[in-house]
């Protein structure tokens, strides 16, 4: 299986990059890693966070796409081969790559309600989002909320449009700090390699 498995590297920035495997390594929603000692029990999460000087901060796993960011300025050629031979790794051990998501702390210690703020953004999208970007036959689906962040994926016109990121950061973005400022952030698990004009090919980095 790991002779076959195929792994494409989608940078966003110099922060985050998408990794598109040809296989789900975790079909069971979305998880987010923000931490090392969060990454435990989850031996791809562990490995990527474990790269020696890779500043790894944060590691979001949703079926076959792994998203990776860092803050050290090392460009993504250098970290990307060493996230790529974790990914191997995890998918050729058998073992699950990511362990099921375990329930959130209640009380005191909870801050965010992620369900909550998951029915907000939902709404939101509904009413405003989904209507914006119907104009460029585009759609975007909200996939989970952890952590206050956004996880989504973008379907129809967006998928593979290289005016993605622009339509996410300046469009989507900019609605959810206005009238849901809770939201810490969003991730596009967005696999765009897979769209009719998969932007990627075509702005190698």
């Amino acid at each position: 299986m790991d002779q076959d498995l195929r792994i494409t590297a989608e940078p966003v920035d110099n922060h985050r990059c998408k990794f598109v495997v040809s296989q789900p390594l975790h079909a069971a929603g979305v998880r987010r890693f923000t931490s090392a000692e969060e990454a435990k029990g989850s031996p791809l999460a562990e490995s990527i966070f474990a790269i020696p000087a890779g500043g790894v901060t944060e590691v979001i796993v949703s079926g076959n796409i792994v998203t990776v960011v860092k803050d050290n300025p090392a460009p993504w050629q250098a970290v990307g081969k060493a996230v790529g031979a974790a990914i191997r790794a995890a998918a050729a051990s058998g073992a699950p790559a990511v362990a099921t998501k375990t329930a959130p702390p209640t009380g005191a210690g909870a801050t965010v309600d992620d369900d909550a703020l998951y029915e907000r953004v939902a709404r939101l999208f509904d009413e405003q989002v989904n209507p914006m970007v119907a104009r460029h036959g585009g759609r975007v689906e909200l996939i989970d909320v952890q952590d206050a962040v956004v996880m989504l994926r973008m379907g129809g016109g967006c998928q593979g449009c290289g005016m993605a990121d622009v339509t996410l950061r300046q469009g989507i973005e900019g609605m959810l700090s206005q009238h849901i400022p809770e939201v810490r952030g969003i991730v596009d698990i967005t696999d765009h390699t897979s769209g009719a004009n998969p932007y990627f090919q075509a702005s190698k980095k």
